[in-house]
């Protein structure tokens, strides 16, 4: 299935739109993620740990966005955005929302 931040796809004419999908992902990072993030961040660099479960929340939540797609008969998924909050005490939890319109090209 396409799945695009365009609200088209070149050369492929939308035939039917099919209503808003949506996606959710919801992961706990572990005190050892926050721990070595702080010191990561104090010291400089990139935090591989919240990397890793930013990417794998953001790979959930699309993933269930196309299912709800594929149940409508889409083909394709269009004008998706992505967005990103920390929930929880202290931010303690990463939640990844994804949404777009099921259409069938």
């Amino acid at each position: 299935m396409d799945v695009s931040t365009t609200h088209a796809l070149e050369g492929r004419p939308v035939k039917e739109y099919l209503g808003v999908v949506t996606g959710e992902a919801i992961l706990g990072a572990n005190l050892f993620k926050d721990l070595f993030a702080g010191i990561r961040d104090l010291v400089g660099g990139r935090s591989a740990a919240y990397e890793k479960e930013l990417r794998r929340a953001r790979e959930i939540a699309i993933e269930e966005m196309t299912q709800q797609a594929t149940e409508r008969g889409a083909t394709a998924v269009i004008g998706v955005d992505l967005d990103y909050e920390t929930i929880g005490d202290g931010g303690s939890m990463l939640m990844v929302t994804a949404s777009g319109t099921a259409v069938r090209v």
